[in-house]
């Protein structure tokens, strides 16, 4: 437990610190960077894999073309949540960012009730409409949905719903991922090279050069991390850990990039903060009563 505990807690402080990471790459496309994070982080799975001796999946996967075609459509969504992410961050939106993984698990309550029927309870269901409330409310207040956090938690809702019944396991489906877009990503950097605009090549310094190559480990560590810690502990400690990192995006939204925060903004996101408060606590409720034997709903 204490184990899992912390693997689990370092992968979401290193996915909280992510707008740092990217900030320090604001000189970059967003394009750029999500195509050197594929490449890298393809090169560094490759080593993890080697090293460990785990590349028995492979071939199986090969001569599998439903399993493929699922991963190929996985990689776009996590394709889509990365650019949109890097683009939030290195245009003045992290606030926005963190709001996307604020709402991703009450996203993922309507996917299960909408797609594999799942029941939800009335919590759940009140939850989702606070939720909801301040979605709204944010559209009003600022005159325009607030689409970037939408597509973040729709895109990696419906990317944690696929890998929720995918044929691999954590480092193998990732790994299986970067192969699908390696080849569109390796394409695109030649492409900016022969035009000249490659950013890598072009970089003023060789610490933005540094930084990209680092892409592989800053994405395959904490997804390591996390898979190791999710096997330990339960669910419930687990939902709970999950916050941690849009908490510190946010932080570092309102005190250290400035971002705008009003009073009225406040409001919306108090609203959703109340929507997560409510599904968390039911969830720790509805557990603590599974393991005294009785079913409160």
């Amino acid at each position: 437990m204490r184990t899992g505990i912390i693997s689990a807690t370092l992968a979401f402080l290193c996915w909280g610190l992510f707008p740092l990471y990217f900030n320090a790459l604001k000189d970059v496309p967003p394009g750029q960077i999500l195509a050197h994070r594929v490449v890298w982080s393809l090169l560094f799975l490759a080593i993890v894999l080697t090293f460990r001796r785990q590349w028995s999946w492979l071939p199986a996967v090969l001569r599998r073309p439903r399993v493929i075609g699922s991963f190929v459509a996985s990689a776009f969504l996590l394709s889509v949540n990365w650019l949109v992410y890097i683009w939030a961050v290195n245009n003045g939106h992290v606030i926005e960012g963190s709001l996307g993984y604020f709402i991703n698990p009450l996203v993922n309550i309507m996917f299960g009730y909408l797609i594999l029927k799942e029941r939800l309870r009335s919590v759940q269901w009140m939850a989702i409409a606070l939720a909801a409330l301040g979605v709204a409310w944010l559209t009003w207040q600022t005159g325009s949905v607030p689409w970037i956090a939408l597509i973040l938690a729709s895109s990696f809702g419906a990317y944690g719903l696929m890998r929720k019944t995918a044929a691999l396991g954590a480092l193998e489906g990732l790994s299986f991922e970067t192969m699908v877009l390696f080849p569109l990503a390796l394409g695109y950097l030649a492409w900016l090279g022969v035009l000249g605009q490659n950013g890598f090549i072009n970089a003023a310094s060789d610490d933005t050069r540094w930084l990209l190559v680092a892409a592989g480990p800053i994405t395959a560590i904490p997804l390591l991390l996390f898979a190791s810690g999710a096997r330990k502990i339960p669910l419930a400690v687990l939902g709970m850990l999950q916050y941690i990192s849009p908490t510190i995006q946010f932080l570092l939204g309102v005190w250290l990039f400035h971002e705008a925060f009003t009073a009225e903004r406040l409001v919306g996101f108090v609203l959703i903060w109340s929507a997560l408060a409510l599904y968390a606590a039911e969830g720790l409720w509805r557990n603590r009563q599974n393991k005294l034997g009785s079913d409160p709903f």
